[in-house]
């Protein structure tokens, strides 16, 4: 897949069985057409992936016939960088229960995973030959929020290294916090930081969160109130400080949402996060300052907006749209932001994560 304008793309089919996959597609950065090429159907509800910076190693979460139940892993796969097919290295045990992200640190030595329904993380240390070794550090996040029917405990939602590799920030929805951990490079030990906590607006859930291409602005995006939350980012500390928050649904709209991905421009000057329900992708400008202005709402033309991936050029959108099962191509103009369908919708069982190599 390494002819010229082709972009490969991993897209996870979250389901258990034969239909849970890895897709290994191709993107024609000329006119945006997505293809499936490939499959890797040895890994079942894989709801998450990242890929290392040096583009050779892909880490999934892998749930064997229930996401949620006793036996989750976490697996490392070898990308062939010709044909992007994949090739299973190893897989270790996740400690929690509902793994639900994967992150990998920028210099490919440290694979962090975050899991909902147990509210903990895990960190394991990678090898030369990108297999994982035994975790590392286990933490256990404890307490409530105000939200009785999703706040009762914590609930971890992602779990993402700082692009200088020396902090872990992990959204748990359960708490309403921002928890910042200091990553230990050699060892990929985690150790909680101090301060340690940033809270959010009660009943808030923060889901992901992602940092600006700047490193200066982390923004976090909020489940439950449906919100982005904007801070201001001290990368010799790892503290955060908050700038702004902003709504990611129309002014009176009363509806049931609750949003899911959110992801920047590599230009740094525009932001777009994902209303399930609304069912739709909010877009923002980005100032100097980092804030957040809204400029429209573009139909993600599925059911169920899940996670969003924008090209490594900043050409294209993805959306994919997880009870929707399809997965949308979006040309994105760089002047405004606004956002333009290329082609139809790729039919994609339950489509959950998507990454490009």
């Amino acid at each position: 897949m390494s002819l010229e304008n082709q972009l490969c793309v991993f897209i996870s089919a979250f389901a258990a069985g034969d239909a849970g996959a890895i897709h290994v597609c191709q993107l024609d950065l000329a006119h945006g057409h997505l293809k499936i090429v490939g499959r890797t159907t040895d890994v079942e509800n894989p709801f998450f992936m990242a890929v290392s910076a040096d583009r050779r190693f892909l880490y999934s979460n892998h749930a064997p016939m229930e996401f949620g139940g006793d036996a989750e892993q976490i697996a490392a796969y070898a990308i062939d960088q010709h044909s992007c097919k994949l090739r299973l290295l190893n897989r270790q045990p996740s400690l929690g229960s509902a793994s639900c992200y994967v992150d990998i640190s920028a210099s490919g030595r440290t694979v962090v995973a975050a899991n909902y329904k147990d509210g903990s993380l895990e960190s394991y240390a990678v090898g030369d030959d990108g297999t994982l070794g035994e975790t590392v550090s286990q933490i256990k996040h404890e307490g409530s929020s105000v939200d009785p029917n999703r706040q009762q405990g914590p609930h971890a939602h992602c779990a993402v290294v700082s692009p200088d590799n020396k902090f872990v920030l992990a959204a748990d929805l359960g708490l309403d916090q921002v928890l910042c951990y200091r990553l230990h490079p050699k060892t990929a030990k985690l150790s909680l930081n101090e301060p340690a906590i940033t809270k959010m607006a009660p009943g808030a859930g923060p889901r992901h969160l992602t940092f600006h291409p700047s490193d200066k602005h982390v923004y976090v995006l909020n489940e439950l109130d449906n919100t982005v939350a904007v801070f201001a980012y001290d990368g010799e500390s790892g503290t955060l400080q908050e700038l702004q928050v902003i709504s990611t649904l129309p002014a009176g709209y009363e509806g049931e949402s609750y949003t899911a991905d959110l992801k920047i421009t590599p230009d740094g000057q525009f932001l777009y996060s994902t209303n399930r329900g609304h069912n739709s992708i909010a877009i923002y400008r980005i100032n100097d300052e980092g804030r957040l202005s809204l400029l429209e709402f573009t139909p993600s033309l599925g059911e169920g907006p899940q996670n969003l991936a924008i090209t490594p050029g900043g050409e294209f959108l993805l959306c994919a749209n997880m009870p929707g099962d399809n997965v949308v191509v979006f040309r994105i103009d760089s002047e405004t932001g606004q956002l333009s369908t290329v082609g139809e919708p790729l039919t994609v069982i339950k489509p959950s994560c998507i990454k490009f190599l």
